[in-house]
């Protein structure tokens, strides 16, 4: 019997991260997902080949069906590194410069998808405008909330905080100072800024 994914009408990289949590439930059988654009299924089909799976996509009017075959006893590789020693510093609430929407689109895209990552950062630092992420009415605080229950430390910058009225709205993670800031970054192996 095969297992459908329909990912049509979802946002990147739900149609992946969907595919790779059937893949991992599954073990082995075949799995069909089903998305709507070509970005969904050059994503879907590169993360099952980087996978060491074959895909074949099949063209139905305006979607896709990408069909994988898992054999008996394959292993997933991880798709995202380990990031364990790493610490991460977010200094604005939008990823990336340009159009401010999308800079918000794609920050909630990024933080829910290291929500779902097998391999964490060990803290999250929250400066600047990027203290606005861990605050009530935030897009991303379930993201948040998820990375600290799965044992990654967010800290958010006090000065920061005050300096945008927000001490009394911080939902997730604690309040930090630039003494802790500057030890965090001295004993991180490796430090990923955005």
């Amino acid at each position: 019997m095969e297992r459908i994914v329909d990912a049509r009408g979802l946002a990147c990289p739900q149609p992946l991260l969907s595919t790779k949590r059937a893949l991992e439930e599954m073990g082995e059988g075949s799995l069909i997902t089903i998305v709507d654009n070509e970005t969904a299924r050059d994503n879907v089909v590169k993360f099952v080949q980087s996978q060491g799976l074959r895909a074949e996509v099949e063209q139905k009017g305006s979607d896709y069906y990408i069909h994988i075959r898992r054999s008996e006893g394959t292993e997933l590789r991880r798709a995202i590194g380990s990031m364990s020693e790493e610490v991460m510093v977010i200094s604005s609430a939008l990823l990336g410069s340009g159009d401010e929407e999308l800079g918000r689109v794609l920050m909630q895209s990024f933080l829910g998808t290291l929500a779902q990552a097998e391999s964490l950062p060990k803290k999250i630092l929250l400066i600047n405008s990027g203290v606005k992420l861990a605050c009530e009415g935030s897009p991303v605080l379930d993201s948040l909330m998820t990375l600290e229950q799965r044992g990654v430390e967010i800290a958010a910058c006090g000065t920061c905080l005050d300096y945008y009225n927000l001490l009394e709205r911080l939902r997730v993670g604690s309040i930090t100072n630039m003494y802790s800031v500057v030890s965090a970054l001295a004993e991180a192996e490796k430090v990923i800024n955005f």
